[in-house]
């Protein structure tokens, strides 16, 4: 013990002087510190004064968030909050005016409403980033159920989960959360009313200059602002329309051409033909065009053009526009195949309980065999018997047994050597088949091999070759190389197993991601028919497709609900070169 731990405190020490005491005494009030070691009145004061403007700013915070967050990741930028919302300047006119009571029972209710609005901004978020869109209130419950289920497949069963309870806990917080913000916001308001008024009328006046002159810190969103008021009218017709649809689908389906056409008038200029129309998953236009996915994807369809050439196959290629982007494959898929655009859940579910005659059932009352191929089907799927196929493959029938790659699926050549031997050994009917490839499905990682096709098997080559760990790969570079993969795994099917009767279309499904895309990429999606009987690509000069796997900026362009009628046209009996 040293002579520092003998020595008392000044403040405690009775030689001390009464000056050295006061002097101690003087320098603990300002410090806000007693001699006893509790906290003076003064810093308790101050700590409870930051607290409380701590939990204010929060408030007045997500209380803006509310207001002014946009629906579209692209808004999503510091200056989009730089802007007057009429709603905020319209409830702090109404709390005002209220008196204590009433104006507790209002601000719980509006903030229980506005709470639910920034949920639903929230949900536009997302969309927005994957989907290229906004959440639909009828139509889109069903892409909930299908993000869980990509999640399990893709990360596993403790992602979705983890997902899935985030997901629950943010809509009940969110507006609990914002409901407590803005009554401490209402409180305030009628603590301090005459400033209060002061600020809102300022503020009003500036609303009113900004709406006249049109003012715009970030094009497109005005200074004075009506965020909330503009949502919730868009959200009235959104679900105005969502209620009205079904009327609009049975317009549609009253007005099909081939509603009636007899089987032996239908395609008639592909009798013989095993026909594939071949889905590549995610596989936009982005890939074709980007600057730095382009070159390695053009060189693979130019270097399989050649090819083919050389084999002597044909090909026409141009772009269809899909009618989703990012995801929702089977939108997609039953776009092209019923003629009618399907953008959502609700039109999907009516249309596949409709008497719509598909390209499937077109080849099947034509005489057809048909397939569909589901390398990620794992369950019952009712809506196999709109499309009413002879066979479906799921996932168990394709007699897999290697590792799972992307979105817990085979690889794309397992795939179509399943289908090879279970529907075109030698001796077989002619077939039409439907076949969805996965491999290029985000989260594009890893990226299978291109393996001898005598060496696929049951699959077990591919041990060892999934482990490839998504750190080490950029999401786009990952993107080009799965795309890269599916391409080549077509070309080389067709080299392996063609022949004069075979007849592949392949085409995207739709673009992926705005985390490839980047802004305004659009949904254009590439398309190519290839055949190796020149009688067949006679049939679709009309169509001015560019000839090769790879289509040119200035292909033309389709919407991709005009694909069924116009190929139906084209290989019908009463067909012409301009069909």
């Amino acid at each position: 013990m040293t002579g520092d731990d003998l020595t008392p405190a000044a403040g405690n020490d009775p030689t001390a002087s009464d000056g050295v005491r006061r002097e101690v005494a003087d320098d603990d009030a300002r410090t806000g510190t007693a001699t006893t070691g509790d906290p003076g009145p003064e810093r308790a004061g101050r700590r409870r004064r930051i607290r409380s403007g701590t939990a204010t700013g929060l408030a007045a915070a997500l209380v803006l968030a509310a207001l002014m967050l946009p629906t579209d990741v692209d808004d999503l930028t510091p200056a989009a909050f730089l802007r007057i919302p009429v709603e905020g300047l319209i409830a702090v006119a109404l709390l005002l005016v209220l008196p204590p009571g009433p104006r507790r029972i209002v601000a719980t209710v509006l903030g229980a409403l506005l709470g639910l609005v920034l949920v639903l901004t929230l949900t536009d978020l997302g969309f927005s980033t994957v989907l290229d869109r906004r959440f639909d209130l009828i139509a889109d419950w069903a892409f909930l159920a299908a993000g869980a289920e990509f999640l399990a497949e893709s990360y596993g069963r403790a992602a979705q989960v983890g997902a899935v309870a985030v997901a629950v806990a943010a809509v009940v917080a969110v507006p609990v959360l914002v409901t407590l913000a803005v009554r401490r916001l209402a409180r305030l308001l009628g603590d301090h009313r005459p400033v209060s008024a002061r600020t809102a009328a300022a503020f009003a006046a500036a609303w009113v200059v900004c709406a006249v002159l049109g003012a715009q810190i970030v094009p497109g969103l005005p200074v004075a602002a009506d965020t909330v008021a503009a949502g919730v009218w868009d959200r009235t017709r959104q679900v105005n329309a969502g209620l009205h649809d079904q009327e609009r689908l049975n317009d549609q389906l009253a007005g099909d051409p081939f509603r009636d056409t007899p089987g032996d008038q239908l395609l008639t200029g592909l009798r013989g033909k095993d026909v594939l129309v071949t889905f590549v998953e995610s596989y936009g236009r982005v890939a074709v065009e980007d600057p730095e996915l382009a070159p390695e994807v053009d060189a693979a369809l130019d270097e399989g053009t050649r090819q083919l050439t050389a084999a002597g196959y044909g090909s026409r290629s141009a772009f269809l526009t899909s009618s989703t982007t990012g995801g929702g494959s089977w939108l997609a898929h039953a776009t092209l195949m019923t003629g009618i655009r399907t953008d959502n859940q609700l039109r999907y579910t009516n249309l596949v309980h409709s008497d719509r005659l598909t390209l499937n059932g077109a080849f099947k009352r034509a005489g057809w065999r048909t397939s569909l191929v589901m390398p990620a089907l794992t369950r019952a799927w009712p809506e196999a018997d709109f499309f009413a196929p002879d066979r479906v493959y799921g996932a168990g029938d394709l007699g897999y047994r290697g590792p799972t790659f992307s979105f817990s699926s085979p690889p794309d050549q397992f795939t179509l050597e399943a289908f090879q031997r279970a529907e075109r050994a030698p001796g077989h009917a002619p077939v039409m088949a439907e076949i969805p490839l996965l491999s290029s499905h985000i989260p594009w990682t890893p990226v299978p091999n291109l393996v001898d096709w005598d060496d696929l098997g049951d699959g077990s080559v591919f041990t060892g070759t999934n482990r490839a760990d998504r750190a080490d790969e950029g999401t786009r570079k990952a993107y080009r190389k799965s795309i890269v993969y599916s391409l080549r795994t077509l070309i080389s099917y067709v080299q392996r197993y063609g022949d004069e009767n075979l007849v592949l279309v392949f085409l995207g499904d739709h673009q992926p991601a705005r985390a490839i895309t980047g802004e305004g990429a659009g949904r254009d999606v590439p398309i190519t028919v290839v055949a190796r009987d020149p009688a067949v690509l006679d049939r679709v000069t009309g169509w001015g497709w560019q000839a090769g796997l790879n289509p040119a900026p200035d292909a033309p362009v389709w919407p991709m609900e005009a694909f069924r009628d116009r190929f139906l046209r084209a290989f019908g009996p009463q067909s012409r070169t301009h069909s």
